[in-house]
Formats: structure tokens, C-alpha cells, sequence
């Protein structure tokens, strides 16, 4: 999912997971409990404030103290858990510039009229009526080429986002779409590093893998273009009168042409050749800077004294282009890469977490327990479904929500006479789509910081996401096509 992340450098598949026999299943718990109360009492009792605007930051950085005193206490050494962090840390890196370059990016694309014309021409085309399974389909085409959500999302995802508020459809509808269609695709992907990771931690082919998805990752898209197809038509939009008026707006403020395009077509057009992300963005983020001193000298001109200054503003700290209509004020804004801090510290802190929770053996604790209560097939499938969303939850990364379960998981499989492709599709329909989902998890903190919608109020709209885990366990529990080796054992 995010070809950001090189996994033939990280080695993740090799990753040695942390076994400690001395930790009990209680005590590895401690720190998740923990974890979770202050997290429920910051949501429900303290309005999300608890401790500022970086609530949730703190809160990772006490779950993970919470964790290296219960290390402490069963002799793990602070060393071991320093290191099991840094390599945390080291695994984000490329993601963390990545989100530095899509926030230069966005404010760039914002100065220079590539955001506006996006908004622009898509008003005139995506009409209220198909605007949301539209954006279903064309987040998920832009995803099975690239093979990357993340790319999805801040390249069609921003101008769906644009386009959709311009329209009047409530902000979480929209990301939601983008991210069930994003993460279809991703899932679907040849190119998707998680659908190359899954197959291989459960020991099938590449193939295979996808070919054995699409059972149940086809219906689940349905369900899920037939649910926004049912919303498009209950939404209440801003309706067509609305609509001429925005145009106007936007023309007037911009100079709006197509020649604008070339820029995320070129983003686009070295993503789908393979070149690296860090390097397609930067020059996303450069050619946008020219084209803004080349169409858009008034707009740089109304922001600072200077156009230089203008464009520097953009690519680091917040720019706001005012305009005659409230709406499109608000919605052509952008914080930079400034704007991209809060993401960033909050995935800092949850890599503290979880590379802590590994170090003290506390990971490898509970999925064993998860593994050790399958004793039927259903069970087994269940169990995998819950040790993926439990990691989600706790290692705060999707990698290891394949990697943890696929390694604990893989021989029990075979004990029971089912093929591998059986572990890997479950490992996808439960570890990566649901990590979009977990506001902390590195997929959710991205996906949030870069559409500018919270997790909160994508959720219940990510339907692919949610569903899919569902899915697998109906697929399961009536055993449609549940691929055996010999006869199963239970």
C-alpha cells in the first residue's frame, strides 16, 4: 500500500518478532488498558483536550511508558526497547517526507491554480447525483494503477475533496469515498506493496492472492458503490443555481486553463513509471511553483509584497486565498508542510507505542493468546480477523498487522488443511484496509492530515474498509470458498 515505504531496505518480512516467556498475558495488556482509558476519558470527558490540541500524542507517548515499565519489571532492557523504537523510526522516515511533500504540494497546487481548476472543470462534470460513486470509481482506477492509496489520496483525493465541499456534500462522505475506492484499488493492485507482503508472509503466490480476493473484495466494493449511490440522492447539496455562481468566483480569482493539468498528469505519468515518490512529489511541488509565477501572478501578488515570498509561504506555512464566497475562502487554504506537523508527531509517537509493545514481548503475547482460543476453522479465521485489527490498534502500523499475524498464524493454517491464499486474503480484508480506520495507526494519521478530514468524520462513510473484515468472516463462517489442502481437521 505505501510503495513509499521500500520493503526490500526495511526487511520487513524478516522482522524478528519479540518473544517473552516471562510476560504474562495480563501484564502485556497493562499497557493497551492504559492506553485505552485515557483515550476513552480524553474523547468522552474531555472533549478532545485533555491535554491541548496534542492530546492524542501525549496519550501514545504514556501508553508506551506504561509499556517500558511493565518491560522494566520482567527485565527487558531499556536498550532493547530503544532499538525496537529507532527501527520504528527508521521505518518511517520516507513516509514521514512523503507527508512534508504533500503538504508543499497542496499549498503549491493551491497558489498556482491547479487546485482551483481541478474544482473548476469538476464542477462542471460531477454532478450531486453521481458525485460520490464516482469518486469511488475513479479513487480506485488511480489506486490499481499506482498501487498506492497514499498517492490516491493526495493527488484525486484533494481535488474530490475540493470539488465535493464546493458541491455541499459533507467532508467525511467524501473522504470516504475516496478511501473505499483508494484502498480497493491498493488492495488490488499487483504493484501494492501490502498485496505483495500478504501472499509472501503466508506462503502463496502473487497471483493466486488477488485472484482469491476478488471473491470477497468484489462484492464488498458493490455494497459499497451501492450505498453512495443511495446517498447521492439523499445528500442535500448546494444544487445547480449554487453551482454557476462558484464558477464565476473561482474564474474571477484565478486564471483558470487547462494547461494547468500538466502538472499532476506529470506527477501521475513518473508514479505510474516507477520513479520514487519523494522525488515525483518534489517535482509536483517545483513545476507547480513555476506555473503559479506563470498563470497566477495576481493571486501571488494579493498574498505578499512578494511573488517569491508568496510561493515560499506556501510551501511551508499556512496561505489563504480570499475570495468573494465564503465557501471557497475556507476551502482554498492550506497549511504546507506546517500544517503537516500534527500527523507527523502523532505518527512519531504511536512508532514509541508499538516499538515498545514489541521490545517487552507484549505483541507476540497477545496473538498467541488470539491464536491459541481458534479451535475451530470460523475460529481460526476470527482469530486472525482480530489479532490484524487488535495490531492495527496497537502497533499503530499496517505492516506489522500483516507481518505479526501471517508469521503466528501461517503453520496453524496448514494444521488444518487450508491453503495459504486462505491466510493471506484474511490478512488483507482485516490488517491493511482496516488501518485507515485508527486515527494514530500511520494510515490513518496520513489519510486524515492530507484530505484535512478526521478520522471521526470519515468513518462510518469508509465502507469498503469496515465492511471488509466483515466480509471474510461471513465468507468463513458458511465456508464459500474456503480452499483446502486435505480435509480439514475440525
Amino acid at each position: 500500500m505505501q510503495d513509499d515505504k521500500n520493503l526490500s531496505k526495511i526487511e520487513i518480512e524478516d522482522q524478528h518478532i519479540m518473544e517473552n516467556d516471562d510476560l504474562g498475558l495480563g501484564a502485556a495488556f497493562i499497557p493497551v488498558i492504559i492506553l485505552m482509558g485515557f483515550l476513552a476519558y480524553n474523547i468522552f470527558a474531555a472533549d478532545g483536550a485533555m491535554f491541548g490540541d496534542y492530546s492524542n500524542q501525549y496519550i501514545l507517548l504514556i501508553g508506551g511508558l506504561a509499556a517500558a515499565l511493565v518491560g522494566l519489571v520482567k527485565k527487558v532492557s531499556v536498550v532493547r526497547m530503544f532499538l525496537e523504537v529507532w527501527e520504528n523510526w527508521r521505518s518511517i522516515l520516507v513516509p514521514i517526507l512523503i507527508l512534508l511533500l504533500v503538504g508543499a504540494l497542496a499549498g503549491t497546487w493551491l497558489v498556482s491554480g491547479i487546485i482551483p481548476a481541478m474544482v473548476y472543470y469538476g464542477l462542471q462534470v460531477l454532478s450531486p447525483a453521481i458525485f460520490l460513486p464516482a469518486s469511488v470509481i475513479i479513487a480506485a482506477i488511480i489506486s490499481i494503477a499506482t498501487g498506492s492509496s497514499w498517492t490516491t489520496s493526495a493527488t484525486v483525493g484533494i481535488a474530490l475533496i475540493g470539488i465535493g465541499s464546493a458541491l455541499g456534500i459533507p467532508p467525511g462522505m467524501i473522504a470516504g469515498a475516496v478511501i473505499s475506492g483508494a484502498y480497493f484499488g491498493d488492495k488490488m493492485s499487483p504493484l501494492s506493496d501490502t498485496t505483495n507482503l500478504a501472499p509472501a508472509m503466508a506462503g502463496t503466490d502473487l497471483f493466486t492472492h488477488i485472484k482469491y480476493m476478488a471473491y470477497t473484495t468484489v462484492p464488498t466494493i458493490l455494497v459499497t458503490l451501492t450505498v453512495f449511490g443511495i446517498l447521492s440522492f439523499t445528500v442535500d447539496t448546494s444544487g445547480d443555481a449554487d453551482v454557476s455562481g462558484l464558477l464565476a468566483t473561482i474564474d474571477k480569482t484565478f486564471h483558470i486553463t487547462p494547461w494547468l493539468f500538466i502538472v499532476p498528469l506529470l506527477v501521475i505519468a513518473m508514479i505510474l513509471m516507477k520513479t520514487k515518490p519523494l522525488f515525483a512529489l518534489g517535482v509536483g511541488v517545483v513545476a507547480a511553483a513555476v506555473f503559479a509565477f506563470i498563470f497566477q501572478s495576481d493571486v501571488l501578488a494579493s498574498l505578499s509584497d512578494s511573488s517569491m515570498s508568496s510561493v515560499v509561504n506556501a510551501v511551508f506555512t499556512d496561505t489563504q486565498i480570499q475570495t468573494e464566497n465564503e465557501k471557497l475562502t475556507k476551502l482554498f487554504s492550506s497549511g504546507g508542510m506546517g500544517g503537516m506537523t500534527w500527523t507527523i508527531l502523532l505518527i512519531i509517537c504511536a512508532m514509541v507505542f508499538g516499538g515498545i509493545m514489541d521490545a517487552i514481548g507484549a505483541l507476540a503475547k497477545i496473538t498467541k493468546k488470539l491464536l491459541s482460543l481458534a479451535s475451530s476453522i470460523f475460529g481460526l479465521f476470527a482469530s486472525t480477523v482480530v489479532s490484524c485489527l487488535g495490531l492495527n490498534v496497537i502497533a499503530s502500523d499496517q505492516y506489522l498487522a500483516i507481518v505479526i499475524p501471517g508469521k503466528m498464524f501461517k503453520q496453524a493454517y496448514e494444521d488444518r488443511g487450508l491453503k495459504p491464499e486462505n491466510l493471506s486474503r484474511t490478512l488483507e480484508d482485516s490488517g491493511t484496509v482496516t488501518s485507515v480506520l485508527i486515527p494514530w495507526n500511520t494510515c490513518g494519521a496520513y489519510q486524515s492530515g492530507v484530505l484535512g478530514v478526521g478520522v471521526g468524520e470519515y468513518f462510518f462513510y469508509a465502507i469498503f474498509n469496515w465492511l471488509s473484515p466483515f466480509m471474510t468472516l461471513i465468507f468463513a463462517a458458511f465456508r464459500i470458498k474456503i480452499r483446502q489442502l486435505t480435509t480439514s481437521k475440525s
